[in-house]
C-alpha cells in the first residue's frame, strides 16, 4: 500500500474512533484537556495565544477561550483565506463558513504575527510526531509561512491515534508537545527542524498509545 493510501486509511480509522466516543465521555475528556492547556499557558506566561473554533470531533476549547479573554489574554483564531488561513482576534459574532468551520468577522487591525503558543487540533499523528488532520492542508500551509513567528506548537486531541509507520510528509506540521486523554507527551527532534524527515519501516501502521510505542 502506498503512503498516501496508508495515510487516508489511517485518517479514516482515527476519525471513526473519535466518532464512537459518547457525549459524556467527550465532555469529561475535554474538561481535563482544557485545564491542562490553561496550565501550560500559565507556565509559559503566554499572552498571545492561537486557538481554534472546534468542530464536533475536536476538543471543545470554547470554555478556555472565554476564560482567557476574561484574563485579558489575546486570543487568535483562523480566518480562512483561499487554501490556507491567517489569524484574527477572536470576537463575536461568529459566522459558519465552508467545512462547517466558524470564524469571526475579518478584522485587519487584529492581525498578529507573533504567537507565544499555538494550540492545534489533530486527528492523529505518526512516529515522526507530524500531524494528520482532516486532509485539507490548511494548517500545513499556514505553518509553512508562519512557524518562525510561533514559539511553541501544541497538538490536542481527545483520543491519541498513533501510527508506528510514517504516513505523513515532510511538510506536515510537527509539534513541541501533545496533549490528549492518555498523557502529555513532549516531542524529540531529529536535528534542529520541526519538519525533519522520518523513514518508513515498510510495515503496516498500528494504532496505539504514545506511552506504549515510544
Amino acid at each position: 500500500m502506498k503512503k498516501e493510501e496508508r495515510k487516508k486509511q489511517f485518517r479514516s480509522d482515527c476519525l471513526q474512533r473519535l466518532k464512537d466516543m459518547s457525549k459524556q465521555r467527550k465532555y469529561s475528556i475535554d474538561k481535563k484537556i482544557i485545564e491542562n492547556i490553561y496550565l501550560l499557558i500559565k507556565v509559559h506566561h503566554a499572552k498571545e495565544v492561537m486557538l481554534y473554533l472546534p468542530l464536533a470531533l475536536e476538543v471543545n476549547v470554547y470554555p478556555l477561550i472565554y476564560r482567557l479573554r476574561r484574563e485579558k489574554k489575546n486570543v487568535y483564531v483562523p480566518f480562512m483565506e483561499g487554501k490556507s488561513f491567517r489569524l484574527v482576534k477572536y470576537r463575536l459574532p461568529l459566522y459558519e463558513k465552508k467545512f462547517g468551520i466558524k470564524e469571526p468577522n475579518d478584522s485587519k487591525q487584529f492581525r498578529k504575527k507573533s504567537i507565544d503558543i499555538a494550540i492545534v487540533p489533530i486527528v492523529g499523528l505518526d512516529c515522526t510526531r507530524r500531524r494528520v488532520g482532516f486532509g485539507k492542508g490548511m494548517y500545513d500551509r499556514f505553518f509553512e509561512k508562519n512557524s518562525k513567528n510561533i514559539k511553541k506548537i501544541v497538538f490536542v486531541t481527545r483520543e491519541l491515534c498513533y501510527s508506528k509507520e510514517v504516513v505523513t510528509d515532510h511538510y506536515d506540521v510537527k509539534a513541541d508537545m501533545i496533549l490528549s486523554r492518555q498523557r502529555r507527551q513532549r516531542t524529540r527532534y531529529v536535528g534542529d527542524s520541526r519538519r525533519s524527515r522520518g523513514r518508513s519501516s515498510g510495515r503496516n501502521y498500528k494504532l496505539c498509545m504514545v506511552k506504549k510505542c515510544l
